[in-house]
């Protein structure tokens, strides 16, 4: 059976992703600190605005704002017991304005990696690991998300856990991205051949890059990518370049022209689903959004 983003996908156009959600967060004025994933409960009305403003820039796939809705990272904020409720909501919160879109707009259930090193490196065993996923995943099931989307990951093995870990509680279609920093490689050092080459084995139906250090080494991902597998759905999600303080406060080097042009190149290399991640805003998505309407494959 096709999957929602599957049958989006065998539309053969490039599909568009939503941007940051940190960055609106952070415009909306939340503290340094504070769990973004708590704003589910106490700033429902602004996370909703959110998913709208993306919504209504293009967007045809939203993420929700359960990036770091683990019990790992909600317990660094005293909330590890409230990840059932931080993860339903949170999908409920985008589901709403999905559906009051008017046009088919999908739902992905965003998870983020624990935050601790996995053995041997670390503490983290895969069965715990695992388990945390699978909580979150029927959280983010629960809340009626279409897809689960495990993104920004450095490590293959906690990828394979997060993959196990939702195939544990539904069937519902997969995507995972990692970040690929320095020398377009993974904190855990994983290059764009290898996680395509270890990742295209799971089932998902898309895999890809995003964050990192802007467009430029996600292109380069990209392109690495499509040389190992010519058929795969691949993801691109760039941050808006990079980080600078300007008169206190924190911007980022891309503005929407930049980007768009971008997205260009990432269809051209052959993205499929391109989007923004630290940094982009719905203005930048609104540009990618024109430009990308023109690309045909």
């Amino acid at each position: 059976m096709t999957g929602k983003l599957e049958a989006m996908l065998n539309e053969g156009r490039p599909i568009l992703l939503d941007g940051g959600m940190g960055t609106s967060l952070y415009q909306a004025g939340i503290e340094p600190g504070v769990a973004p994933d708590e704003w589910n409960l106490t700033h429902p009305d602004v996370i909703r605005g959110i998913h709208r403003a993306y919504i209504e820039a293009g967007s045809q796939v939203i993420l929700t704002n359960t990036f770091g809705g683990n019990r790992f990272r909600l317990g660094f904020h005293d909330l590890g017991d409230r990840v059932t409720d931080v993860n339903r909501i949170g999908a409920q919160l985008a589901r709403a304005e999905a559906d009051a879109a008017g046009h088919e707009v999908l739902v992905a259930g965003s998870i983020g990696p624990t935050g601790e090193l996995m053995e041997p490196y670390g503490k983290l065993t895969r069965a715990s690991a695992r388990d945390a996923f699978a909580e979150q995943a029927a959280a983010l099931v629960e809340g009626g998300v279409d897809l689960l989307w495990i993104e920004t990951m450095s490590d293959l093995d906690e990828v394979e856990a997060a993959v196990e870990a939702v195939r544990d509680v539904c069937d519902l279609e997969v995507a995972t991205t990692l970040s690929f920093e320095t020398r377009v490689h993974t904190m855990m050092g994983v290059s764009p051949t290898q996680a395509i080459e270890r990742l295209r084995n799971l089932g998902v139906v898309a895999i890809g890059a995003n964050c990192g250090t802007g467009s430029p080494d996600v292109e380069k991902a990209i392109e690495a990518m499509r040389a190992v597998d010519s058929d795969v759905a691949l993801i691109a999600k760039p941050n808006a370049g990079l980080p600078q303080h300007s008169n206190g406060e924190i911007v980022y080097s891309e503005g929407a022209p930049e980007m768009a042009e971008h997205a260009r190149r990432l269809s051209d290399l052959g993205a499929s689903l391109i989007g923004g991640c630290c940094g982009s805003t719905p203005d930048h998505l609104r540009a990618m959004a024109v430009t990308l309407g023109s690309v045909s494959r």
